[in-house]
Formats: C-alpha cells, structure tokens, sequence
C-alpha cells in the first residue's frame, strides 16, 4: 500500500497552510490556516473492509519546563512523546483520497466537535490538543478531528508528523467510548492488512526554519 500528499514530498518540509500556528515575528507564533493536507493511497490489499488514519508527532518534549521560554532552548537530547494530530476511524473501504481542508480548515478554539461525521460513516477522535488545553480558560475543550502542528517556537529540532494509513480487517473498530490515538492504535493492531506512511517536517522555531 502507498501513501502521499500533492502538498508535500514524503520528509519534506509541511507548508504552514497545514499547520496549527504559524512564525510570528512579533509574538513568536499566531493561529495558521490549519487545514488537514490532501493525502491519495492505492495498492490496497484484497480484503480490506476499512481504513484507520493517524497522525502523530513522535518529537513532543517529555517535560514542559523550557516549552516556549525566551531564555532557553528546549534541548536535543531531551527524551520525546508522542502528540497525536489526527484520529480518523471506520473509512470506507472505497475511499481512495482526502481532500484539503475536508476535515479541519482553521482553528477553532475549544474544539471541533465528534465524533460522529454529518455525512459520512467515518468517526474522528480526540487530539491530544484536548490534553493540552486543558488548563486554558480561552481554549480548553475537546479536540475532535485534525489540528495540525504548533511545536514549541524554541525548540532545538524540527518535529515530524507522521500519516499513517491503516488497512484492516474489520468494517468498525469496536470503540464506543473514549476514542483517542493511543487507545486506536491499541485496538487496531490485531486487523492490519497493511500499512502506509508519509512524513512531513515543520518548526516555529525561525533558526532551523531558514536553514
């Protein structure tokens, strides 16, 4: 099975349009247009009832002490966690494309809602922005669907966000609770027919984005 995107190269850079925030030269980061990228796959293995689509971002720092302070970096050698993105759940097995912007086209403080879809029988789940806003008076809620990246504006590495599309066995995931990336790929691991993957980098921090 192949995955790609018309929006970027497989580890090549994510254009901002994708992503959650953007560079800010004045305040370090403002809100971007936050649309999901198109991603296309074909050579899908006989047997397949439906897809699953993640998108984690295996960089996120352990620790939160240095996340977005002025006067320090947040450091290479610093261990890394997982962020998911994007939990997509119960494609039909007919679907061969996502266009841009079909599921998320701007921010949206508190969260989009789900995880049922008006007009598909697709779920979305909780982001990990859930987790993340959760102490914000202004944007705590629960995060249904794609909210792209917005990784610390100074951290030391760039981050990777990975799409990872599931062909599975099953017509449903048997979930009907908490729906979230972790909990997905747990339930998904014993109906893998095959898996695809396409990769895209992306830093707020201006150092490594000019280089």
């Amino acid at each position: 099975m192949k995955l790609s995107s018309e929006a970027f190269e497989n580890d090549g850079l994510l254009p901002p349009a994708y992503a959650f925030g953007k560079i800010d030269p004045q305040q370090h980061v403002a809100w971007s247009s936050n649309r999901n990228p198109p991603l296309a796959w074909s050579d899908v293995p006989p047997g397949t009832r439906s897809f699953v689509l993640l998108c984690h971002d295996p960089d996120v720092p352990s620790r939160g002490d240095d996340v977005n302070r002025a006067d320090r970096q947040v450091p290479a050698d610093l261990a890394r966690v997982d962020f998911f993105h994007w939990t997509l759940i119960d494609l039909p097995a007919t679907l061969r494309h996502i266009a841009a912007g079909a599921y998320s086209d701007g921010v949206t403080p508190r969260g989009k809602p789900g995880p049922e879809l008006a007009d598909s029988s697709a779920r979305q789940g909780l982001n990990d922005y859930t987790g993340w806003f959760a102490g914000d008076a202004d944007m705590a809620g629960e995060y249904f669907g794609y909210d792209g990246p917005c990784p610390p504006w100074n951290d030391s590495i760039e981050h990777h966000y990975i799409f990872t599309l599931y062909a599975l066995d099953i017509a449903q995931l048997p979930l009907s609770d908490r729906i979230d990336g972790a909990t997905v790929r747990a339930a998904l691991a014993p109906h893998i027919l095959a898996q695809a993957q396409v990769c895209g980098r992306y830093s707020l921090n201006p150092a490594l984005s000019a280089a």
